[in-house]
């Protein structure tokens, strides 16, 4: 497993990071129970994995009471990245649907207690606001109290999720710009470039002090959804039919068609690679240097192996880069263009 450098926090975390989502949440094909779930979380420590990422709300803090059960210990050798704001306190969720929200310096203190809580800590290493809306983005108080959590020490960084879709493109470049974050988490993967290369091309021209020899810029991108919803892993293929409980189910037939086509023409560069469309997948955005963690969707132990091969440090170079970016700029040469 290699590492890289967090933003300017300075947090040394693994390329591949755990999604915890998956132990809180059973919208993916598949419910892992608890024994399971402690399973992975140490398979994954095992295999180097040292930065795991979840929220408050998955699973309504089963996610978080997990990893503070597994990792109590020897908490100074993880990094908690958690994330807030829906008030899943006052408010049930009835399937995918968003609850209301509560950006704000009094709701961000009980939810980081009881986030600690859970998590059996008295500190979390990353504290990212969950799928803010611009009016929290741009609220002053909010994010002084943020800077004051960690000159306290109650947190060592803060960030922002983006979501819950791809998108939120003006949200993210006002934020790396004009907001003391050190981490950006966005979906971003060879499929869907955008809005991900303005964060990373925002992310180049506002550091201040980038250290070419460790690959750290200002703030570090954390990457979701690096397999396009598992149409980069052979997971998703024409004759998959996901339940309306599976996250993945908003993505249309014609778009998934569309998107097949696409993998066909990175196939060659796979091959002279050596590599499966899914190794290219993950070093293709492991290449780029604001990028710090990969987050893909795990759901076994036997992918959590899969994936951490992946880190390697043998990614693609100049000229390759240029050659996927041709083709995604191109729409792959494929004519339609079909929205998601």
């Amino acid at each position: 497993m290699k590492y890289r450098k967090l933003g300017r926090s300075g947090i040394k975390v693994s390329e591949i990071g755990f999604g915890a989502w998956v132990i809180g949440l059973d919208w993916w094909g598949k419910k892992i129970d608890d024994d399971e779930a402690i399973k992975m979380l140490k398979k994954a420590y095992d295999l180097g994995i040292n930065f795991f990422e979840t929220a408050d709300m998955y699973g309504k803090g089963k996610s978080e009471k997990l990893i503070g059960q597994v990792f109590k210990e020897m908490r100074n050798e993880i990094v908690y990245s958690t994330k807030w704001g829906y008030d899943m306190y006052d408010h049930e969720q009835i399937g995918h649907n968003e609850i209301p929200q509560q950006h704000n310096p009094k709701f961000l203190q009980f939810a980081l207690e009881k986030s600690m809580e859970r998590l059996q800590t008295d500190y979390i290493d990353v504290y990212s606001l969950h799928n803010p809306k611009m009016d929290a983005i741009k609220n002053n108080d909010l994010f002084y109290a943020l800077d004051g959590l960690v000159t306290e020490g109650t947190i060592k960084s803060h960030g922002i999720a983006l979501g819950p879709a791809i998108g939120w493109k003006e949200e993210g470049l006002y934020t790396i710009k004009n907001r003391n974050i050190t981490c950006l988490q966005t979906v971003y993967n060879i499929l869907e470039q955008d809005p991900g290369r303005s964060f990373l091309n925002a992310v180049i021209e506002n550091s201040s002090h980038y250290i070419d020899n460790e690959n750290v810029y200002d703030v570090g991108i954390m990457v979701r959804v690096p397999d396009a919803s598992g149409l980069l892993t052979g997971k998703v293929t024409e004759q998959t039919i996901l339940n309306q409980n599976d996250h993945r189910s908003y993505r249309k037939k014609e778009w998934i068609m569309e998107a097949l086509k696409k993998i066909e023409k990175m196939k060659s560069i796979a091959e002279y690679k050596d590599w499966t469309i899914s190794q290219l997948a993950i070093k293709f955005i492991l290449s780029q240097k604001p990028i710090s963690v990969v987050i893909p969707t795990i759901l076994s132990v036997e992918e959590l192996e899969l994936f951490s091969e992946m880190s390697d440090g043998l990614y693609l170079k100049e000229e390759e880069l240029k050659q996927i970016n041709e083709l995604y700029e191109n729409n792959f040469y494929i004519h339609q263009n079909i929205s998601k």
